[in-house]
């Protein structure tokens, strides 16, 4: 029976992919190219703000090292807060037609990020231990993380073009729904996300922090 669910809700979510093709590879798209511009920011840095870097996050690890507890709740608090507002934004303004802009914009954002922390890793710590800090800290929960960042802006540009098609009042509301419910059920992927971020990653991170 829970095999049968399983493979019923991986159905789903290959047929959902499969009929917004287009929309999750100009999602894609769009991502990556905010990963190559965090990678570009760090390889052009100038000397002097990279060795601040560098410092802080020599700090950062040096203080890691030696912390005795993690709070674990109100690191859980944190995590959510940023991933559930995360969420809202791009609710928000995916359900406005002059928003869509600011959804690419914050996909953008979230790709230059993670290629500015992975270039950032790697530059400071080298190939080696700077790839197997990324995987320790940043792999597990960015498995659910970033696809459910980018079916929701998925579910934005859906919405958009569902209003531009057809603008009768009727069709906006069904069309709004379903984007509010699939938005509500990302949103719950992105708290199980940050569960996984503070109860495995930070674990892990705590247990083999001294080898870096």
């Amino acid at each position: 029976m829970k095999e049968k669910k399983q493979l019923r809700i991986l159905k789903i979510i290959k047929e959902h992919v499969i009929n917004n093709k287009k929309e999750y590879i100009i999602i894609f798209l769009i991502f990556v190219i905010g990963i190559f511009s965090g990678v570009f920011f760090i390889n052009h840095l100038q000397e002097t703000p990279k060795t601040e870097i560098t410092e802080y996050l020599n700090q950062f690890i040096e203080k890691f090292k030696n912390l005795e507890s993690i709070n674990s709740i109100e690191l859980l608090k944190n995590s959510m807060i940023q991933n559930i507002g995360l969420a809202i934004v791009i609710w928000f303004f995916g359900t406005t037609v002059i928003g869509i802009p600011i959804v690419f914009a914050i996909i953008i954002y979230r790709g230059f990020c993670l290629g500015y922390t992975i270039a950032l890793c790697i530059t400071i710590m080298g190939l080696g231990k700077g790839i197997s800090f990324i995987l320790v800290t940043l792999l597990l929960q960015n498995i659910l993380l970033i696809p459910a960042i980018l079916a929701l802006a998925v579910s934005g540009i859906k919405l958009y073009k569902s209003i531009v098609k057809d603008k009768t009042k009727e069709n906006v509301k069904i069309e709004i729904l379903r984007h509010t419910v699939f938005s509500m059920i990302m949103l719950i992927i992105l708290a199980i996300a940050s569960g996984i971020e503070i109860f495995m990653s930070t674990n892990i991170l705590k247990m083999v922090i001294k080898y870096f």
